[in-house]
Formats: structure tokens, C-alpha cells, sequence
């Protein structure tokens, strides 16, 4: 069969490719399929998988596959475009042949022509082609794949910018000097001991943010997710160690290569790749302290920090103690208190 057709029922010889007596057996195919995430663009819809769903449900009515539609779910992905550069009279120019002056526009190094930046499709010939060895080279793998994760919504397009991977690949130097000291060795604040209750929310918080938005493909919500957690974590004296495990093993889809490094920090000689996904406990994420504005006649006038289970007299004590407050209350007679447990307190005053 041509092209098209001939080739589109691969998924099913994947699935079983050792087979010399058959395209393959129906037990192997009912045991893998339907594929459960089929990455493309948006053109495959007419062309491949057009193909694809037609000999599916050909093979389906003949008793040969027991899945009515071989993809369970279709993800259209976006593009990497690039920063081209052109003069008027048509010329590209590469990156490295322009400079940025302080006018905020570009100019040929050579000949000090301006030159237009606009962002478009990568081509060779117009000059705007990212070499990811060189990406790999002067960055590493881990930052390359996790800039390509970070740039935006995985279905939109967008250009991909030399300060952005230099972004991520600080995130991950971050990451590791966290992790380990300048000897190489595991940093002393990771330490064997009880997690507190702030890690216990941080860390459960996290590994619910990061499960939830790789299964709706938001990596790059993922990251900053993470970057939110390093933040928090940067800022503590003495990390325990399981929490740190954890957050290793978060960080190993998208960054494999460091991950396994500060696996091997933590004390483990076999990988990662074998350890089970952390999951998370709801309990830990339930906020003990809460900010209530505090209104006078029904105007805001301040706000207070309280414990979630605090009782109405300790508000309300809190509240009228207030700095911001007391001025509206001085020399008034509090005619009547309105509190909403959780939500707000209202003096009534005259």
C-alpha cells in the first residue's frame, strides 16, 4: 500500500515487534493498546490519523483489535520559532553577525547596518536554526529539555531565546548547589530528621502541583511550581532528607540527568528510575493560618493573621489591638460585632 496508508498502523507492530508468523497477535495488541497519548500537530488530523482510525476500525470490524479507535487522547503540539534577523533590502544576517545597541535596535557588527528582528519559523535560510548540540554543549541536556518544558503552554508557539535557557540552567545550578557543597559532598542542612510543618505543607504542596499539571501537560507550570519550592527551601537552615528524596524524584522527568546525580548524593546506589512516584497528603495542605480583614462600618481597615481554629474572643481581642484599626476605633462606642467565622469582623460603631 502507499505511503500514507501502508505506514499508519505502526502503533499495532509496536506493540508486538518480534512476531515472523504475523503483523502481530491480537493478545499482544489488546494488552497495549489503545495508545494512551498521541503527540502531534495539528495537520496529522487529515493526513496520518486519518489513516490511522480508518485500518483501525477496518481491523476492529474483522475481529482482529478490540479497540474501536486506536488513540485515546490527541494533543496538538506548538512550534519552536526563532529571532531571525534582516536588513531592508532583504539580507538575513546570523544572531551572532548582529548587536544590540542602546536605542534598543539591531545593527550588522560588520557593516553597523540596521537590521529588522522579527520572529518566525527556523530555516536555514534565514539564518535562525537553534543547534541543540550546541544547546548540550554549552548549557547541558537538562537545561535544554527543561527550557524547551518552560517556554510556555506546550500548544502555542513560541520563540526560543538564549536568556531563557540561561534561566533555567541557573535555576538548576540552584538546584545543586542546594544539594551539594562545594567539596562535592552532600550539604549538611539535609539532614535525617523529622520534616517540619512547614516542609510537610511545602513539599506535599508541590508534589500535588507537579502531579496534577504533568498530567494536563502544563510543564511549564511544573517548573515554576518547582522554582516556587526552591525558593521556600533556599531559605531554611535544615532540610530533612525525605523531603529532599522527594523533590528529586519530582525533578527527574523533566531534568533526568541532575536528578539521578543528587539521588546518588542522597545516599542511593541504584537509580531513580526505579523508585515509585511520591504521592501527597491533603491533610498537610490545609492552611492553619489565615489573613482576615478587619472592617469598620463596613470599610476596610486592616487585616490580621489568625489560627484557623482561633476562638471569636481571641479575634476579636486581636483585631481591636490592630494598629490600623484602634485609630477608628478611638473615641467611638462599639455598638455591635459581626463576625464570619473564617472570612471577616465588622465593628458597627457610633
Amino acid at each position: 500500500m502507499p505511503q500514507w496508508a501502508g505506514s499508519s498502523w505502526y502503533f499495532l507492530r509496536f506493540a508486538d515487534p518480534n512476531n515472523n508468523e504475523a503483523p502481530f497477535s491480537k493478545e499482544a495488541v489488546d494488552y497495549w493498546l489503545p495508545v494512551d497519548l498521541y503527540l502531534g500537530g495539528a495537520e496529522h488530523a487529515v493526513l496520518h490519523l486519518l489513516y490511522a482510525r480508518f485500518w483501525h476500525k477496518v481491523l476492529f470490524d474483522a475481529g482482529l483489535v478490540s479497540t474501536k479507535e486506536p488513540f485515546q487522547r490527541l494533543f496538538n503540539q506548538g512550534m519552536i520559532l526563532a529571532y531571525s534577523y534582516k536588513d531592508d533590502n532583504g539580507k538575513y544576517y546570523y544572531p551572532k553577525q548582529v548587536e544590540r545597541k542602546e536605542d534598543g535596535n539591531f545593527y550588522s557588527k560588520e557593516t553597523n547596518v540596521k537590521v529588522n528582528a522579527q520572529v518566525e519559523k527556523m530555516s536555514k535560510s534565514r539564518f535562525n536554526v537553534v543547534n541543540p548540540d550546541d544547546v548540550v554543549k554549552d548549557y547541558g541536556a537538562d537545561s535544554m529539555r527543561l527550557y524547551e518544558m518552560f517556554m510556555g503552554p506546550l500548544d502555542r508557539d513560541k520563540p526560543w531565546t538564549e536568556e531563557g535557557v540561561n534561566g533555567v540552567n541557573r535555576f538548576l545550578k540552584r538546584v545543586w548547589n542546594l544539594f551539594v557543597t562545594e567539596e562535592g559532598e552532600l550539604n549538611p542542612i539535609i539532614k535525617d530528621c523529622e520534616p517540619s510543618k512547614v516542609m510537610l505543607k511545602e513539599i506535599n504542596k508541590v508534589i500535588k502541583g507537579v502531579t496534577n499539571d504533568i498530567e494536563g501537560m502544563l510543564f511549564n507550570t511544573v517548573i515554576a511550581k518547582m522554582m516556587e519550592f526552591m525558593n521556600f527551601a533556599a531559605k531554611e537552615d535544615c532540610l530533612d532528607k525525605s523531603s529532599m528524596e522527594k523533590f528529586a524524584l519530582i525533578l527527574s522527568p523533566l531534568a533526568p540527568h541532575i536528578a539521578e546525580e543528587l539521588w546518588e548524593k542522597l545516599g542511593h546506589k541504584t537509580s531513580l528510575a526505579y523508585e515509585p512516584w511520591p504521592t501527597y497528603d491533603e491533610k498537610h495542605l490545609i492552611e492553619s493560618i489565615i489573613t482576615m480583614p478587619i472592617q469598620v462600618m463596613g470599610k476596610l481597615r486592616g487585616t490580621i493573621e489568625i489560627h484557623i481554629d482561633a476562638s471569636e474572643a481571641e479575634i476579636i481581642e486581636k483585631a481591636k489591638a490592630d494598629e490600623k484599626v484602634v485609630k477608628y476605633l478611638e473615641g467611638k462606642e462599639i455598638v455591635k460585632i459581626i463576625h464570619i467565622k473564617g472570612r471577616m469582623v465588622n465593628f458597627i460603631v457610633k
